[in-house]
């Protein structure tokens, strides 16, 4: 794991980079700036202020899914930027590693004892301050390096001080909560452990959901009942905000037709149910363990906006948890984030003000890990800054460089939309470009044009490319701290 040495240089007085934020993304930047030896003072406004969705004040909270999804640094893109993080010393992910629960090839965390793991870290760190208050509005000008990493939940006097300064109005978007089942609530002869395809992945032993099956009938009674659930109503302020789709709540898939959750988060390929082998279920519900003891399960892909009295009515109708005690619901929350491409430079600093830079959700990436790494990069350029040396982002073939590149100039500014990482933000492999020589040449290049290599070899060869230039840009990055 590479860290970054402190400098002979700190031996002078630094001033504070001012991180906003203590989330995934703010933890994340005070982590990378502190262990380049700059000082930070971490502004979290909870418990001072709370939120729609936070039910703690610990640093780092999760507050929608314990998953930071696949751990697959071969074939998956997240996987890969897990990795590139791990070897970037990356506090978030090395949490996530002592605080994994079994969750099949996904890297998945006990959510109270990661939040206090990196809550612990931080407070141990000597050059990071943490301050409990609100930031209200623009910092003050004498704050001349400011991160603002404050999520998808950024408090109204904020957003509104950005938009104003950036001249943009933000865009915003609902992410939803999934409910959360005790395990001794659910019904065992009806419900069975087994990861999809008996797949398992580190601490897991190919069992590490819990399946619930349904029949024909009972799918489409559930589908009948879902729709005509009561639904929270919108504010008025709210009515014309889009869900992001890569967090649909559960209703408004269902009502994109009958058998969207079958080919969706029911969809019942890869299990088979013990206690009835000779028939295939129509649909099956998931839980996911969420906590180290194995006590508490999330129901996958269940987020909605039902009121609670119908998710208990509803979701009590699903085979094996019709005993079920919850110990959450779920629910909706408003995000907001901003046009990132228009209003952001390539290292995260607002053009309208470069004393300012963003970070995390708020720059219209998705989801724990993605938010996390752009936390990462932006803690690293701010300390580069602040150290007099010139900040480098990483090669868009690396994860996080390709999730970098479309918040900042990849992505259509008129059409912007929150993104996780992904492939498709990878630019294209050619053939035997994973056997490049040390000079960089392919073997006969410049005789043939290369065919493109497809299906997971393509993703092998990517994830192959992205660990090599990855390693390559870090340790650039470590000899100009040090040399």
């Amino acid at each position: 794991m590479a860290t970054i040495s402190v400098p002979s240089m700190t031996e002078k007085k630094l001033k504070p980079v001012h991180v906003i934020g203590g989330g995934l993304a703010g933890s994340e930047a005070a982590w990378q700036l502190a262990r380049a030896g700059v000082p930070v003072v971490v502004h979290e406004m909870r418990p001072e202020r709370g939120t729609e969705a936070h039910q703690t004040d610990g640093l780092a909270e999760l507050v929608c899914s314990n998953s930071f999804r696949s751990d697959d640094a071969e074939t998956n893109a997240v996987g890969l930027l897990h990795e590139e993080m791990r070897r970037a010393g990356s506090l978030i992910i090395a949490a996530a590693d002592k605080h994994r629960v079994p969750a099949g090839s996904a890297l998945a965390v006990d959510r109270d004892g990661f939040s206090a793991e990196v809550g612990r870290a931080l407070a141990a760190e000597p050059l990071i301050e943490i301050e409990r208050r609100e930031v209200r509005g623009l910092p003050p000008a004498d704050w001349d390096s400011v991160i603002v990493a404050t999520g998808p939940l950024t408090s109204p006097a904020l957003a509104k001080a950005v938009a104003e300064l950036s001249g943009e109005e933000n865009l915003a978007f609902f992410d939803a909560i999934a409910p959360i089942v005790t395990k001794d609530s659910i019904d065992f002869t009806k419900a069975w452990f087994q990861s999809r395809y008996d797949k398992s992945g580190p601490g897991g032993d190919g069992k590490d959901y819990i399946n619930c099956p349904m029949d024909q009938g009972q799918y489409d009674a559930f589908i009948a009942a879902l729709l005509a659930a009561d639904k929270v109503p919108f504010k008025d302020w709210e009515k014309d905000t889009p869900y992001f789709e890569g967090c649909l709540p559960i209703e408004v898939m269902a009502e994109r037709g009958p058998r969207t959750l079958s080919f969706g988060p029911m969809k019942p390929v890869g299990l088979t149910n013990p206690h009835d082998p000779q028939n295939k279920p129509a649909a099956v519900v998931q839980l996911r363990q969420d906590n180290a003891l194995g006590t508490l399960y999330n129901m996958v892909g269940f987020q909605t906006k039902m009121t609670h009295g119908e998710q208990k009515r509803l979701f009590t109708t699903i085979p094996g948890l019709e005993g079920a005690e919850f110990a959450r619901l779920g629910g909706v929350h408003r995000n907001t984030f901003i046009n990132s491409p228009r209003l952001l430079d390539g290292t995260l600093r607002l053009k309208a003000k470069p004393a300012l830079r963003f970070a995390g959700q708020i720059t219209g990436c998705e989801g724990y890990v993605e938010s996390a790494a752009v936390g990462l990069l932006c803690g690293r350029f701010a300390a580069a800054e602040r150290l007099g040396r010139n900040p480098s982002p990483p090669p868009v073939t690396t994860a996080m460089g390709a999730i970098l590149n479309h918040i900042t100039v990849g992505a259509d500014a008129e059409t912007f939309q929150p993104m996780n990482v992904n492939f498709g933000l990878f630019p294209p492999i050619e053939d035997k470009d994973e056997t490049r020589g040390a000079d960089g040449r392919q073997p006969g290049q410049g005789k043939k044009k290369p065919k493109r290599v497809r299906g997971r070899k393509r993703k092998q060869a990517m994830s192959a490319r992205a660990l090599r230039d990855f390693d390559t840009w870090l340790t650039g990055a470590v000899l100009a701290e040090t040399g």
